[in-house]
């Protein structure tokens, strides 16, 4: 089964600003940790969150702001899928990531991931997020016809989409902190977030306003957003 695990941590140190010393260090650890963890098939670093654009449908218009979609005390600063037995499969390589003793990690059960390549400089993360309670059920009605909004996106976009998957509903995620070795394990996502993610694409484009442009076809609830960053390149 594919896991998303999205890792945050406090913004604003040098480890969190890429090109600093701090944040090569980093890199270097979550590379030694890639290179042996067979089951991570996807991930990244992500740009600030100063850098990300938050966009958002009202109305039959597109919306787009500076900025992530909150302010939290805790930003998502990377991301991984994992492709593992089960959710204690999961969590032990949660528990490999470097630096998941600093902040949180939110370890999410997909329905699906599909991806094929490895992130160059010009790829995007667009994570979907949806107010609490608004997932729809996989299987239902109302989610076949998100499917089909998605793949209708997908036909659009054509080689543009890196990666694709969808999350199951906020009850299955569960949220990871490490604190003197000792895992802290929470159901549900993390609590300070009011919108949630439901789902993510990885896009390819050649610069932010091409990314934007891409991303603000991407289907949403009526009061969802997408976060669109920037990936670090190796």
């Amino acid at each position: 089964m594919y896991y998303l695990a999205l890792l945050a941590a406090e913004e604003g140190g040098p480890g969190s600003i890429p090109g600093t010393d701090a944040y090569t260090a980093s890199m270097q650890r979550h590379q030694e940790f890639w290179t042996k963890a067979q089951e991570a098939v996807a991930g990244g670093g992500l740009y600030p969150t100063s850098d990300a654009a938050t966009i958002r449908h009202d109305g039959g218009n597109t919306l787009v702001t500076d900025g992530p979609f909150a302010e939290v005390t805790e930003a998502v600063g990377g991301y991984y899928v994992f492709d593992a037995a089960d959710l204690d499969a999961a969590l032990s390589l949660v528990r490999q990531v470097p630096e998941v003793s600093t902040g949180h990690v939110e370890l999410w059960p997909m329905v699906f991931w599909n991806s094929a390549e490895e992130p160059t400089d010009t790829w995007w993360a667009a994570l979907l997020r949806e107010p609490r309670g608004s997932a729809s059920e996989p299987g239902s009605a109302e989610w076949e016809a998100r499917v089909a909004e998605h793949q209708r996106f997908g036909e659009i976009a054509g080689d543009r989409v890196k990666g694709s998957g969808a999350l199951f509903q906020p009850a299955s995620a569960t949220t990871v902190r490490l604190r003197d070795g000792e895992m802290l394990l929470t159901d549900g996502p993390f609590t300070e977030d009011n919108e949630i993610a439901n789902g993510i694409y990885v896009l390819s484009a050649p610069d932010r306003e091409a990314a934007v442009a891409l991303a603000s076809k991407i289907p949403l609830g009526p009061k969802g957003c997408v976060e669109l960053r920037q990936i670090v390149a190796d």
